[in-house]
């Protein structure tokens, strides 16, 4: 029997200890709350209603802050949770950019960069099911490319407005949007490589 890798397969599904099959958990129930305000969230963009939708993410941000600490703190951490909690971060994304690019505020070519990456990843979906992999673990450069790009758009936004001081809003935000482009494609190669570790070292071990 060949050595498994151990970075990767340690890693890639937890242990049955510290992740549970739970559904109606705390943060599970606060995580379906951040997925229900996504199209609240985009109508708001859409519509020009600027404030209450930088509000909004703002509470669904602090609510991802959370959940977070509720799972840890009281073993609450599900197979559910993992996928509901970075599914949420990447709906507030995409309706963000959707938005905004809708509205001539950014342009089309940083959607398809966002919304290509995603596509990438989740052609490997099916290859690490198959093999009984439900997800890859969500890894630092990936948390900060989203935190940047959560950060960043938002500073888009309301650098489009006519005010004094939305230029400077304007520079802090787009900088935010290229680095936080940067780490979510460099993420994201971190991720198709842990997926090819993973499917060899399932068909080594077979």
């Amino acid at each position: 029997m060949t050595d498994q890798k151990p970075g990767v397969l340690e890693h890639a599904v937890a242990s049955p200890a510290t992740v549970s099959n739970r559904v109606w958990t705390i943060p599970n129930v606060i995580s379906f709350a951040r997925l229900i305000g996504v199209p609240f969230f985009f109508w708001m963009i859409w519509a020009h209603h600027d404030i209450a939708a930088i509000v909004l993410l703002a509470v669904a941000s602090f609510s991802d802050l959370i959940d977070g600490r509720i799972a840890r703190r009281f073993n609450q951490i599900s197979r559910l949770g993992q996928v509901l909690d970075p599914a949420a971060d990447r709906l507030y994304i995409f309706a963000t950019v959707l938005g905004l690019a809708a509205r001539g505020i950014i342009p089309w070519w940083l959607v398809a960069l966002l919304v290509g990456r995603d596509m990438m990843l989740a052609a490997l979906v099916p290859a690490l099911r198959s093999r009984g992999y439900s997800s890859l673990p969500v890894n630092f450069i990936g948390k900060a490319a989203t935190f940047c790009l959560l950060y960043a758009l938002p500073l888009v936004l309301v650098g489009a407005g006519e005010w004094a001081l939305a230029p400077v809003f304007t520079i802090i935000g787009w900088a935010f949007a290229v680095w936080g482009t940067a780490l979510y494609w460099w993420a994201g190669g971190m991720y198709v490589r842990q997926a090819i570790e993973l499917v060899r070292a399932g068909a080594e071990n077979r």
